[in-house]
């Protein structure tokens, strides 16, 4: 089964309800992270897209094949509605500061720790919630849903990756080497 990508057309799921909140951020105020989320999404990013080019843009960086990689993993995996992209899209986000991406770099210690407890945190809450991790489950297989729910999931995946990395010394402004 296809399932559109949220991020698809000219506005995006990220739609204005008039004031300092929007449609989908369970009511929050408006903050840096949520606006540069809606503004990738209206140029048609999707959520693990989003994710990503928010961790390259913390670090001062561009990787158009990275994004470009990242696309396979929208509307759940390659628009399956399998996995959800703001769960793969996380969980890539971290490994870009926990993984290892040359012979001579290493993984940074408990990085596995760290995207392990990603992934529970999800699964806890998304996946007990809604009854799996996928898109379409989340969705409850009705393509209207992306909007009322995907901006809240890309947003408070990306402030786990954020606490998680913090309460282990880390940042997303660069990947720190072990010693």
């Amino acid at each position: 089964m296809y399932v559109e990508c949220f991020g698809k057309g000219p506005t995006g799921i990220f739609l204005d309800d008039g004031g300092k909140t929007m449609n989908g951020w369970g009511g929050r105020d408006m903050n840096e992270s949520m606006i540069r989320m809606m503004e990738l999404s209206q140029q048609g990013f999707c959520c693990s897209q989003i994710l990503v080019m928010l961790g390259l843009e913390a670090q001062g960086k561009a990787d158009p094949d990275l994004v470009r990689a990242m696309g396979g993993l929208c509307g759940g995996i390659g628009y399956s509605g399998k996995n959800c992209g703001a769960l793969t899209g996380a969980v890539c986000l971290l490994s870009m500061y926990v993984g290892r991406g040359a012979p001579e770099e290493h993984e940074v210690r408990f990085g596995r720790m760290m995207i392990d407890e990603l992934v529970q945190w999800f699964d806890d809450d998304y996946g007990t919630k809604y009854g799996s991790v996928d898109c379409n489950s989340i969705l409850e297989n009705d393509p209207m849903n992306r909007i009322s729910r995907c901006p809240q999931l890309v947003y408070e995946a990306y402030e786990k990756v954020t606490e998680i990395l913090e309460k282990n010394g880390l940042s997303l402004e660069g990947r720190m080497e072990e010693e």
